[in-house]
Parts: structure tokens; sequence; C-alpha cells
């Protein structure tokens, strides 16, 4: 990409509020484009053996930013449309942390780029949770 192209537009969304799926699979998508991946993050009732009952999300003031930093890298290396968001705060087993889609003329190309997108947004984003676990316990993870 040479200097004077514009930056690759996308989605990025860090928020309290439930996520839209269906808007964001709507701004990836395009004529001519085939294939749409996209991943859902739900939150589970276990992790590494043990029952959770919940899990709080808090986020670096920038977050958002870093998110989109994020998903501009990811469609500069793969020329494709990509959306993203992650909730944040209070979230109860079966509510959906993060949504990530792309769309792409193939699947194969959809399905790889979401996987790089989704590691991503965990390697890059500065965003924690915390558990709560069965008995009153918390742990935090991804400090």
């Amino acid at each position: 990409m040479s200097e004077h192209q514009s930056e690759p537009e996308v989605f990025a969304s860090v928020t309290t509020e439930v996520l839209d799926r269906v808007a964001i699979e709507a701004f990836v998508r395009s004529p001519e484009n085939g294939a749409l991946v996209t991943f859902e993050g739900v939150i589970r009732d276990h992790d590494h053996g043990e029952s959770v009952t919940a899990l709080d999300y808090e986020a670096h003031p920038e977050a958002e930013q870093f998110l989109r930093e994020t998903l501009v890298a990811v469609a500069r290396e793969t020329g494709l449309r990509i959306a993203a968001a992650h909730r944040i705060g209070a979230l109860g087993i079966g509510d959906i942390a993060l949504v990530a889609s792309v769309a792409a003329p193939h699947r194969a190309q959809a399905f790889a780029a979401c996987g790089l997108v989704v590691d991503r947004i965990k390697e890059h984003t500065p965003i924690w949770k915390r558990q709560h676990l069965d008995g009153g316990t918390t742990e935090w993870v991804n400090l």
C-alpha cells in the first residue's frame, strides 16, 4: 500500500451495550464477497476445571483505539473488510463478549482472517476479565 492510499475502513467498538451481530456483519458485507465468517465469544460456565458464575470485563480508556488499530493492521495485511466489537462491564453466562466478522471472496480467506483478527484482538487490545468462580473467589485473566 502506498503512503497516498487511504487507511482501510473498519468497524471497531468497545461498549457496555449488548453487541449487535447483524450491524457488525452488515458493515463487512459487499457484493464482491461470497464468504462471511463471524466469531462470537460467549461467556462459558467453566475455566481450567473450575465453575465460573460471571465475568467482569474492564478496558483501558483507549481500548477502542487499540482495537481499531489492530483491525486496520489486519485489513491491510489481508485486503479484507473487518469489523469487531467487544463488550465490557458485568456479563453473565451465555452473554456475548466479542463479535468479529470478516468478508472475503472465498471461505478459506474469510476463516483464516477471522481467526487472525480474534488472535490479534486478544494480543493487542487492553481488555481484562475478572472471573467470578463458584464459592465466591475471583481471578483476573489477561493482566
